[in-house]
């Protein structure tokens, strides 16, 4: 890596950068003062050796800080989760709405701030929270007897969940022009100005027909920024789901994240189990787990994420 001046303007650099250049400064002023005298340009020649080692290992160092930084920038701060029915009409809305209701109890467990972005999408915030849920992307299976089943009939209903990791540093960059924006009223209890002023706002790419909408947040300009962190993240999938499709055999061996048209996981009420598809593996005592007691499943999915493998 070379130097570059610019070293100067980031905190976490600028003592090093200076030491540099103090180095530099340094080893020519010993050159100029030599002139022609053969020992003294001698003693500047040796003195400019131990200056450029010192300088490689500043560069070193700058280079670490900097690599550092950028990791910390790319590592989610947040996450948001959307959940979706599937097929099954009203038991796949109820199913939605359990595994909400089970991610939110499993956030709060874990001390994790959560808040409603809009209509079954949840905001998780904790730098660990995208890491210990971002297996959970894909078609969620439910098999079991509806309260309004009169018959005793076993439905089989889906529904789907997304996992968006929200970085404090975006790796794309959105053309504003590409985004086409909508106002409207924000729905449900939250005070007077809940149905009179339109603080929810609508996000559509237009290149991609990704849209998001934002409605918890007080003011129409917060709503924006909270759509916009979601779009953007939604655009960086996409992006990572259309590198992955590019490696498909090199992944045919791992845990996909991105891919929300998998079936990982049944829930079946009558024989009380959960089970994952992707790495054969099955828990009881659903009750439980739907409270939120997702440790031993999210413990599970890591170990097999790290070794590379899936059962088959």
């Amino acid at each position: 890596m070379d130097y570059s001046p610019e070293f100067k303007k980031n905190f976490a650099t600028a003592y090093l950068a200076e030491e540099y250049e103090r180095l530099g400064a340094e080893a020519a002023d010993a050159r100029a003062a030599a002139g022609s005298d053969a020992e003294l340009l001698h003693l500047a020649e040796e003195d400019e050796k131990r200056v450029r080692t010192r300088q490689a290992d500043i560069l070193a160092e700058i280079a670490r800080i900097l690599a550092k930084e950028e990791e910390e920038a790319a590592a989610p701060v947040s996450m948001v989760m959307e959940l979706r029915a599937g097929t099954g009409g009203d038991e796949a809305a109820l199913f939605a709405r359990d595994l909400e209701g089970m991610y939110r109890k499993y956030a709060e467990r874990r001390g994790w701030k959560v808040r409603t972005v809009d209509d079954l999408t949840l905001e998780i915030t904790s730098p660990e929270a995208y890491d210990a849920l971002r297996y959970e992307t894909g078609v969620h299976r439910v098999q079991r007897v509806p309260a309004t089943e009169k018959s005793g009939r076993i439905h089989t209903s889906t529904a789907s969940v997304a996992v968006l990791p929200i970085r404090a540093k975006s790796t794309i960059e959105i053309n504003p022009a590409d985004i086409e924006m909508e106002f409207s009223r924000s729905g449900g209890a939250g005070g007077q100005n809940v149905n009179k002023v339109e603080t929810a706002v609508r996000l559509v790419h237009k290149p991609t027909g990704i849209d998001v909408r934002s409605s918890s947040e007080r003011s129409q300009l917060a709503n924006r920024e909270k759509a916009m962190q979601i779009l953007t993240a939604k655009l960086e999938q996409l992006h990572e789901e259309e590198e992955a499709k590019k490696h498909a055999a090199e992944r045919k061996e791992q845990i996909g994240t991105g891919d929300r048209s998998e079936k990982i996981r049944t829930y079946n009420y009558l024989q009380d189990r959960i089970t994952d598809h992707r790495i054969n593996e099955s828990w009881h005592n659903l009750p439980k787990i739907m409270a939120g007691y997702l440790d031993d499943i999210v413990e599970a999915l890591r170990q097999k994420a790290d070794s590379g493998t899936v059962a088959e």
